[in-house]
């Protein structure tokens, strides 16, 4: 494999195992606010918090956001980060062989402290591209590009594990081959918008992507 090539990785859902816990607190938050948007903390995978706020949010007062960013804020300092099985392990055997990686998150800083303390992802990728870093989230394909920018791989040499469709439609916009992580949504809907898709990385190794 060229050692040019990058491979992008997203966080929750390929890395970690947090989209669980995001359920439960977005489907509370989707009832509080009266959100009424059936599976609202499926549709909202992937997506960075000011665009959440600003699609689905922007009818409440400045005070009534504030008091949902502080309420964030406090979950993700107390989340847990379950690693996705196989994945810290196949991000190194690239590494091993050269092959450079980023982490592609439309996570923010502040919840980032955290991933860093607990798996030390700022250690473990090249490069790291969070939601500030970019001013347009998945599923536009800036975050994807700067990564690659990064790197200094072209966007048609690079690789992304994605699990949402935001992620996915962002990687793919951004001129990228994506393999779906079927951990989010089923395997099933993954499949017409990846060029493969796996469970997770228990069975998957690097010298699979020598025929993507």
């Amino acid at each position: 494999m060229k050692n040019n090539i990058c491979v992008l990785f997203d966080m929750d859902g390929v890395m970690i195992d947090t989209e669980p816990q995001y359920d439960k607190f977005w489907k509370h938050a989707a009832d509080r606010y009266s959100i009424g948007i059936p599976n609202f903390e499926k549709i909202i995978k992937g997506t960075t918090l000011p665009n959440i706020l600003k699609k689905y949010f922007s009818e409440y007062t400045q005070a009534e956001r504030d008091a949902l960013v502080e309420e964030i804020d406090k979950f993700e300092a107390n989340m847990t980060y379950p690693e996705i099985p196989g994945s810290i392990k196949f991000v190194n055997e690239l590494k091993k062989q050269g092959i450079k990686v980023g982490l592609v998150t439309s996570s923010t800083d502040t919840k980032l402290i955290g991933v860093y303390r607990d798996v030390h992802f700022d250690t473990l990728f090249d490069t790291v591209v969070s939601a500030a870093r970019v001013t347009h989230g998945k599923p536009a394909p800036d975050c994807f590009l700067l990564a690659a920018k990064d790197l200094g791989a072209d966007p048609k040499d690079c690789i992304v594990f994605e699990d949402s469709y935001a992620g996915i439609e962002a990687g793919t916009a951004a001129g990228m081959k994506v393999i779906g992580l079927a951990t989010t949504h089923p395997a099933d809907t993954l499949i017409d918008k990846c060029v493969r898709v796996i469970p997770d990385f228990t069975n998957f190794d690097v010298s699979e992507l020598y025929s993507i």
